[in-house]
This record gives structure tokens, sequence and C-alpha cells, in this order.
């Protein structure tokens, strides 16, 4: 096993973007699952949950797009919060073909607690940088997704 002190030859993977936004993943998703993992919520669910916080009444099409991800995929997801009782799905007021989505209370206080824990995340990630560095870091990660 290769220590993390090592000097390694990375070849073209030092030039590649995708290569350092994975690792970045990684990182984030690590310390993610470090503070937010207690509650039971990934990363993803958390995204699903603050949407429908913010948008109540959001429909399945509109949350799919918005997390940039394929509307049956998004199904698992959302079939996995009613079930442990976070969402609802409620008749569409304006299409009957599709759900609107709210939280539940359980889902507006896992929620919380979730934003809470995800502050301090938040937080410990972005340490080193300055405020500068930060407002940069997402504008460039904005022009690229």
């Amino acid at each position: 096993m290769v220590k993390k002190s090592e000097s390694l030859d990375r070849g073209m993977l030092d030039g590649l973007v995708g290569y350092h936004l994975r690792r970045a993943q990684v990182a984030v998703f690590r310390d993610f699952a470090e503070s937010v993992g207690q509650l039971g919520i990934t990363p993803g669910q958390f995204g699903v949950l603050e949407l429908i916080a913010c948008n109540d009444g959001l429909n399945q099409s509109a949350l799919a797009r918005a997390l940039g991800v394929d509307r049956s995929t998004l199904v698992a997801v959302l079939d996995r919060l009613q079930a442990d009782g976070l969402i609802e799905r409620r008749e569409s007021a304006t299409d009957r073909r599709s759900h609107a989505l709210g939280l539940t209370g359980q889902g507006r206080a896992k929620a919380e607690q979730a934003r809470a824990a995800i502050a301090v995340h938040e937080a410990r990630v972005l340490q080193g940088l300055s405020a500068a560095q930060i407002d940069e870091l997402f504008a460039a990660l904005r022009a690229i997704g």
C-alpha cells in the first residue's frame, strides 16, 4: 500500500479536472459520512430533502432536473425517504399525472438536524481556503456544471 506522503508520478492525471474532482468528492463524502452519518442520510438524500424543503409541492420531474439525475433513478430515493417517513407524495393540484412532494414533520426535523451538522462539515472541509478562494471554487464548479 502506498502511503499518502509518498510522491508518485501521476502522469497526466495531475492535469485532469475529473481526477481532482473525484479525489475532492471522495474526501468531502468521507467527511460528510463522519459528520452526518449518525442521522442516517446520504449526501444525495440530503439534496433531495433540501430541494423539497425549499420548494414544497415540487414534482418528481422538476426535482430530477434540478439534481441532474434520471427520473427513474430518483424514484428509488423518494421511495426510501417516503418509507422512512421523511417525505410525502400528494396529488398535484395542477397535474393529475404527477405528485407534489413535501416534507413530513419528521422530514423537516431531520432536515434541520442535517443542516446543523452539514454547516460544521462544510466549515471543516473549507477551513484551508480563504473566502475569496471559496468564492472562486464555487464559481469554477458552477461554470463546469
